[in-house]
């Protein structure tokens, strides 16, 4: 029995990245993240309803230079996930679909997911 070739599709390789195309592998992957994320909630809450020593435990984890930055990139993850799927929702109406239209509405998810993100942590944690 021989073996024919098959047709082959076009790959990635062939494509010019565009920021729709790398916002929206970026948006999955958030998605994933806040699966993850959310046990750092949970993990604290455990520990806080456990008592005082574990909860002085994990805040002093979540408290540390690395503890800051992996909160910091969680919180950017929820942001982002939630402004992507805002701009989703929009679509949904059939608004803004030209193609210069979904590059702007890509910039300004990966924007205003930065501002926000910035804005949250001067408000709640920066600031005290």
């Amino acid at each position: 029995m021989s073996v024919r070739a098959r047709p082959t599709s076009p790959h990635l390789q062939i494509y010019r990245w565009t920021i729709t195309m790398a916002m929206s592998i970026l948006h999955r992957a958030t998605g994933i993240a806040n699966y993850a994320g959310m046990s750092l909630l949970v993990i604290w809450l455990v520990a806080a309803a456990v008592g005082q020593g574990p909860l002085d435990q994990v805040n002093a984890i979540y408290g540390s230079w690395f503890g800051q930055l992996v909160l910091f990139g969680f919180t950017w993850s929820l942001v982002h996930h939630m402004c992507g799927g805002i701009r989703h929702f929009i679509w949904d109406f059939a608004v803004m679909m030209e193609p210069g239209q979904r590059s702007t509405m890509a910039w300004a998810t990966l924007v205003a997911s930065i501002t926000i993100t910035l804005l949250v942590w001067t408000v709640f944690v920066w600031v005290k």
